[in-house]
């Protein structure tokens, strides 16, 4: 019943960390820079995301353009739009596959084939954790490195958006989800390899018969 109720537990955390991950990918406020110039009137933030850049003006006006061309970005935002679209993809196949599952469910056959779909769903939410740990972190590293450098003027400079936040929340649900689900069913097979199940022997007839021909002996 414990175990039952950590997975359940554990696939609720996988569904914001796989949530979180969508919205990170789509948000475009992956770096942020704040322009306020001579009157607060003309305030102008800018945002830059994987899909789009972003500019909101302090008058109310929102404006976005996407971003076409794939080969004039940097390598850090391709390598940010792989990573997350594979998280997303291994996310929503590691929600498939636990829910069948799961103890909780009435869907996957017997005992044994249920763990092994857990254990499955487990391995794809580290995968997803991991993919969308490495483009947040990757991404962050730039921004701090092109904040600290001298040469490059303060208009130009960013910092991290909501979007990179959310992405750092979601990988760690998804990998808190996906070792809860690997050591569930690891603990499962572990126990089953300690004590295994007690055979019975019970004594041959042939035994038997013998046992009696030798008391009739003695008589």
């Amino acid at each position: 019943m414990a175990s039952a109720s950590l997975q359940f537990f554990a696939f609720i955390l996988a569904l914001f960390g796989g949530f979180g991950d969508i919205t990170a990918t789509l948000l475009p406020n992956w770096k942020v820079n704040a322009d306020v110039g001579s009157n607060i009137i003309t305030a102008i933030t800018q945002m830059q995301g994987l899909w789009m850049d972003c500019t909101w003006y302090s008058t109310g006006m929102f404006s976005c353009t996407l971003k076409y061309s794939v080969l004039s970005l940097p390598v850090y935002i391709q390598a940010a739009r792989t990573t997350m679209v594979l998280s997303c993809i291994l996310s929503a196949f590691g929600i498939c596959i636990t829910t069948v599952g799961m103890k909780c469910t009435k869907l996957g056959g017997d005992t044994d084939s249920k763990s092994h779909a857990c254990f499955a769903g487990g391995v794809c939410f580290i995968l997803a954790g991991i993919f969308g740990l490495v483009p947040t972190s990757w991404y962050t590293r730039e921004i701090i490195s092109s904040f600290l450098d001298q040469t490059i003027p303060e208009s130009s400079k960013h910092e991290p958006g909501g979007a990179v936040y959310t992405g750092f929340i979601s990988a760690g649900f998804l990998l808190i989800a996906g070792v809860i689900f690997c050591t569930s069913c690891f603990k499962k097979q572990q126990g089953a390899w300690i004590y295994p199940p007690k055979q019975h022997h019970f004594p041959s007839t042939e035994q038997e018969s013998n046992a009696g021909y030798n008391l009739q002996d003695y008589v």
